[in-house]
This record gives C-alpha cells, sequence and structure tokens, in this order.
C-alpha cells in the first residue's frame, strides 16, 4: 500500500510538471487570438496539471496518514457536519458582504474575506470536509453576486486550498493534537501560508486560461485580468493568511473547553492521548 501510495504522489507530481512545461509551449508559441495547435497544448497541459495536483495531494495524504479513526459516534457526525454548513455559510457571508469589486472589460475580481473560511475550516475539520465547505460556500457566493461564470472555477480551487491546508495542518503536523501554543500558532501559520501560496499562484493562471480560452475574451483583456487578480489574490491571502490564524487561535482554546472542538486523531494515536 505505501509503494501505492508513493507511485500516486510521484505520478501526480511528474503529470503537474508535464502539464506546466506542456501548457507553457503552448502559451509561448500562441501569437494571436485565434484558437489554433497551440492552445490545444495549452488545454491539454492545464489538464495535467489538474490531474497532476489532484493525484498529487491524494498521494501525499496516503502516503503520510496514519490509520484514521473510522466509527465516529453519530454526536461526533453531527458536529462536524454541523460545522461544516457554518462555515460553508461562513465562506458565503465572507465573500458576499465583505467584498470590493474591480472591474476590467466588463469582467470583474474582487478583494473579500472568503478564503479566510476556506483555510480555517480545513484548520478545524480537515481538508476534505473544510475545502468542500468553503468550495460550496463560495460556489454558491459566485451564483448570487454576478460571479456566475466563475463558479467551477471557483469550486476547484477552494477545495484545492482546504485540501493543501489539511495535508500540511493535519497530515504531516497533527494540528489537532498539538497543545503548545506556540507550536500550534505556527502549524497554523505554515499551513495557511501554503494553501495561499497555491492560489496565489493558480488562480490568476486558471482565471486567465478559464476567460480567454472557454468564453473566447479577447487576449488583451484576458492579461489585464489576470494581473488584476494576481494583485487582488495577494492581498486576499494576506488578509486570509491572519485572520485564520487569529480565529483558529482565539477559538481553539473556547471549542475544547465547550467540548465542540472536533479532534481528529489517528487510531495509533488513541490511547496516548487519552481519546476514548
Amino acid at each position: 500500500m505505501k509503494k501505492k501510495n508513493i507511485i500516486t504522489a510521484l505520478a501526480g507530481g511528474l503529470a503537474a510538471i508535464i502539464g506546466l512545461i506542456i501548457a507553457s509551449i503552448g502559451y509561448r508559441n500562441n501569437i494571436d487570438e485565434e484558437i489554433t495547435k497551440e492552445d490545444t497544448l495549452v488545454f491539454i497541459g492545464f489538464f495535467f496539471v489538474i490531474i497532476g495536483i489532484v493525484l498529487l495531494v491524494s498521494g501525499l495524504i496516503r502516503l503520510f496518514s496514519k490509520k484514521t479513526v473510522k466509527n465516529y459516534s453519530n454526536a461526533e457526525r453531527v458536529k462536524r457536519l454541523s460545522f461544516a454548513a457554518l462555515f460553508a455559510a461562513l465562506a458565503y457571508i465572507g465573500f458576499q458582504y465583505f467584498r470590493f469589486d474591480l472591474t476590467v472589460g466588463g469582467e470583474k475580481t474582487a478583494f473579500h474575506l472568503g478564503n479566510t473560511f476556506v483555510v480555517l475550516a480545513a484548520l478545524f475539520l480537515g481538508g476534505l470536509w473544510g475545502g468542500m465547505a468553503g468550495a460550496i460556500g463560495l460556489t454558491v457566493a459566485d451564483f448570487t453576486s454576478g460571479y456566475v461564470t466563475s463558479a467551477p472555477k471557483t469550486f476547484f480551487l477552494k477545495l484545492c486550498i482546504g485540501l493543501i491546508v489539511g495535508l500540511a495542518a493535519h497530515t504531516f503536523a497533527h494540528l489537532s493534537r498539538a497543545h503548545s501554543a506556540k507550536k500550534i500558532m505556527r502549524i497554523t501559520l505554515i499551513s495557511s501560508i501554503c494553501g495561499m501560496a497555491f492560489n496565489i499562484v493558480a488562480d490568476p493562471i486558471t482565471g486567465y486560461f478559464y476567460k480567454k480560452y472557454l468564453f473566447g475574451i479577447p487576449q488583451d483583456i484576458a492579461s489585464a485580468l489576470a494581473k488584476l487578480s494576481s494583485l487582488t489574490t495577494a492581498v486576499n491571502a494576506v488578509l486570509s493568511v491572519t485572520f485564520s490564524v487569529i480565529l483558529y487561535t482565539a477559538l481553539r482554546p473556547a471549542l475544547e473547553k465547550s467540548g465542540l472542538f472536533f479532534r481528529l486523531e489517528s487510531e495509533n494515536n488513541k490511547s496516548e492521548n487519552g481519546v476514548s
């Protein structure tokens, strides 16, 4: 099983690298706005990048995860589901009501706080649950705020943010079992930066391909949008990292004290930590 996970992670990394190379070749050779064979290379490369990222993260999670607790109690399932719904709602609110729009050629990008709750959800609930909660909340926000065409891109990117934050926080660093305040803050900060660093790179690039090739927006407008998106994404990343670290370190002690903290334990560590 370990060998299989290593192969999956290596295959994912290789696919992502091949995809980047193919997409770069296609992009560099594309000198007009027509759909040509160079554009086909970009499509193929971008597809390989997406598949590669998914395989890489999946392989790393399985490779470094210990056997997880399978039999959560009904109360724990309800708690996790309730928190996921809450974070989806908070992500929606963070985008819908804490947003400043910027417009270029009829297309929009925005400063917002929605990503804060994607990161926070992954820190509290794990990568998959947190990523899904944030992705659903922000996708619904897109549908209700004039960003309908960005909804599929939003779902994919926010899910990836959650998976990456969860991978760093729980698979590698075992955040939910940490007790030292300094260690908790350090893990939270590093994990948040990992997720947001991915978004800083992926969001403008994905947005450029998405606008130009899927919706046929002229190359100069798509390029201007990508540059503007780089700015808004970077600012959003700084805000998200800052607020998620502050909120997690502030909320966790209160949730632990009240018995509402969802601890992501591994089977091998249950007896060590007194978890029944």
